[in-house]
């Protein structure tokens, strides 16, 4: 499926816009907030003494760039409207180090907020009350004790984002205080970006910005860490990367950035995302040293990123749909289908393939499957042609590799969206590049163990569901990419050798559904024929799973992200190159003429035949069937062994073995009925008599 992901931050971001469950309720805090004076962007100033004839006052702590504090803007507007008329006071406090004040009242426009944003020049206010995130918010009752401290409500988490809010945290306790009750819930674990310090101590050591850590945040960071691009903000200049130092680090900690999920005991990937342990090293030393900034001299080169197409100029571009698709302000938009037409009217071969977002800061990741004439529009078990992804890299195939897609093929592109704060539009794209039949040497495959027909118990953390593919020829393996929804957990491929020797392909021990990774080996894996590609889900249907949309729910298979979906997809290449045609060798009998047999077609006899011809030991035919005539494949003659192959139009992606022992009057032997891209067969015995009026030779 997909390419995906290196990145760098959304990262920073989603990563860190979120963070974990509601503690559970514990006694009423009753910390007093001490008057202070501070600011607003608009430079009046404002204490809360301000505010003495308001029963309560909701103090929200926020950052401009930080992605739960932009989803969260328009909702704090809400709140307050909604108690507009009951005595309730709402302050912002912006003690981001970071955070302009044009940044301020560029944050107030967007979100149109109307109540005072103050600027904590120094963060005073927020180390007097013990502020650490934005978005975090301290409500006061009329004493100004804190009767409520956490998060506004419980609708984001760590990667996850809820269709609906499942309880208001902060309008439950501004209620229950109006009503001159106990807030019921005191404390929840505040969630979101740290807020961006003022150091107090003067930066020290040897490791600096210019020397180390900038061309670490080159090599992983700031390909979407830039403007215009998906994450949120820049890391670009030590000057960007200041008052981002806490989570950064935190999101490093938590493995959850770069996004990387593989075990690395298992497997080596080119598209390893990982921080080395020397990289992490010096990223924690430089910031518990203060972060020196070095001598801006010996800062290394900026990279550069091409602002056009990654692959060569595109034969054929397509758009998504004609109008572009409104992302709105915030909240869970599920996965978004478009059907294009693509007027192919031959089957074409395709070496290059990219999608390009419209509008990187709402577009997460880009599917463009390919839909073969014939089939339903809607689904994840097809064919993938080109993905995106932050830090994924376009398709791009080499020495004659191409890509078929069948005439009469449409594109179906599957948009995942990302909410950030305000409504945007996109109108996302992707473009082929083709390469003629006659220089094609080998076709890359898309295949995929999976299953369908699983149901996962309500109230269960740990239900395993399996898969397997079984391999049919010898092949390379290139990549791999596991695919579940919102209760996906875990996943493993692990390759079962026909000598019964087993070796783990790729694990991974904590799967995120918010990133579909795909995972490219290093060098490709020769698998030989007889291989079981034995795949591993592990599921997490519990009220421990902040994504699940219901834990009292048995979960079937969906296209919708409720829904589940148990696919292991992987790319491989035949290990024989389509130019070097098969020779026969030793052959006892000459096969050339015609062959025929009855075969059953419900209550009928239908007679097929076969045309063969062998000439300079190369051996071709037909297979004459009531659905018309199939040329023969991968037709060889060793001694009265004789193997081939035909592909039957009508079962798309179907291959049809022969493996029989001729002799002057009759071909008998097994024809194996094979789907090739999941790995499933049925074989049936096939007796195949020649010709009476065909000539018999034989070559003894």
């Amino acid at each position: 499926m997909g390419n995906l992901m290196s990145m760098r931050l959304w990262l920073c971001l989603v990563a860190v816009a979120i963070c974990v469950p509601a503690l559970g309720a514990e006694s009423a805090p009753a910390k007093l907030v001490e008057d202070f004076k501070l600011r607003s962007h608009l430079g009046r100033e404002w204490s809360l003494s301000d505010f003495a004839d308001k029963k309560v006052v909701v103090i929200t702590f926020l950052g401009t760039e930080c992605p739960l504090a932009k989803l969260y803007g328009p909702r704090l507007t809400e709140l307050q409207q909604q108690f507009a008329d009951q005595s309730v006071a709402f302050i912002g406090i912006n003690s981001n180090t970071q955070d302009s004040n044009t940044e301020l009242s560029n944050y107030a426009e967007r979100y149109k907020i109307r109540f005072p944003l103050l600027k904590d020049v120094g963060n005073h206010v927020a180390d007097a009350m013990q502020a650490e995130r934005t978005p975090e918010v301290f409500v006061l009752d009329e004493d100004r004790k804190v009767r409520y401290h956490g998060r506004i409500d419980n609708q984001y988490g760590v990667g996850v984002s809820r269709d609906t809010v499942q309880r208001h945290h902060v309008a439950v306790a501004v209620e229950e205080l109006l009503a001159g009750k106990p807030v019921s819930l005191p404390k929840t674990k505040p969630v979101g970006c740290y807020i961006g310090r003022v150091k107090k101590s003067k930066p020290t050591g040897e490791i600096t910005y210019s020397n180390h850590i900038a061309a670490i945040f080159n090599k992983r960071c700031v390909e979407c860490h830039r403007d215009g691009e998906i994450a949120p903000f820049p890391l670009t200049s030590y000057d960007d990367v200041i008052g981002w130092e806490e989570t950064i680090v935190e999101v490093i900690e938590d493995q959850r950035m770069p996004p990387w999920f593989a075990n690395p005991a298992h497997g080596e990937f080119r598209n390893d995302a990982r921080l080395s342990e020397e990289e992490k090293s010096l990223i924690y030393k430089w910031v518990k040293n203060g972060m020196p900034a070095g001598d801006p001299a010996k800062l290394p080169a900026p990279p550069k990123f091409s602002e056009g197409w990654r692959i060569p100029k595109p034969d054929q571009v397509f758009h998504m749909r004609e109008e572009p698709f409104t992302v709105p302000a915030q909240g869970v938009v599920d996965y978004q289908y478009f059907v294009v037409e693509t007027g192919w009217d031959e089957d074409k071969y395709i070496y290059a393939a990219e999608a390009r977002p419209d509008n990187t800061s709402v577009v997460h990741h880009i599917l463009v499957y390919i839909i073969p004439p014939g089939e339903r529009a809607k689904s994840d078990a097809r064919d993938v042609l080109v993905g995106y992804a932050p830090g994924s890299t376009p398709v791009q195939l080499r020495d004659g590799i191409a890509l078929k897609v069948p005439v009469g093929s449409r594109l179906l592109f599957q948009m995942h969206y990302t909410p950030n704060g305000y409504e945007q539009h996109d109108r996302s794209y992707a473009g082929v590049c083709f390469i003629d039949k006659k220089d094609v040497t080998k076709l890359r495959k898309g295949r995929l163990a999976i299953n369908t027909r699983f149901r996962i118990p309500p109230n269960t953390d740990n239900h395993s569901v399996t898969a397997d593919y079984q391999f049919h020829r010898d092949e390379s393996l290139l990549a791999m990419t596991p695919h579940m929804h919102l209760r996906g957990k875990a996943f493993r491929y692990e390759a079962i050798y026909p000598d019964g020797k087993k070796e783990v392909l790729l694990d991974v021990p904590k799967y995120d559904f918010n990133w579909q990774l795909k995972y490219i080996l290093d060098k490709p894996k020769r698998i030989p024929k007889g291989t079981t590609i034995h795949c591993t889900a592990l599921f997490d249907n519990s009220k421990e799973n902040p994504a699940n949309p219901d834990p009292n729910k048995k979960v079937r298979w969906g296209d919708q992200s409720w829904e589940e979906m148990m696919i292991g997809f992987f790319d491989t290449i035949p290990i024989e190159d389509n130019k070097q045609p098969k020779l026969s060798k030793n052959v006892e009998i000459d096969p050339t003429g015609e062959w025929s047999w009855e075969r059953s077609v419900g209550l009928k006899k239908v007679e097929e035949s076969l045309s063969l011809k062998l000439e300079d030991n190369k051996l071709s035919g037909v297979l004459n069937t009531q659905n018309g005539p199939i040329e023969i494949e991968d037709a060889v003659i060793d001694g009265r062994r004789i193997t081939f192959q035909v592909k039957p139009a009508q079962f798309r992606g179907a291959v049809l073995g022969f493996d029989a022992q001729i002799d002057t009057a009759e071909i008998k032997g097994q024809a194996t009925f094979t789907i090739e891209k999941v790995g499933k067969s049925q074989s049936f015995p096939w007796v195949a008599r020649r010709s009476e009026n065909s000539d018999k030779k034989s070559n003894k």
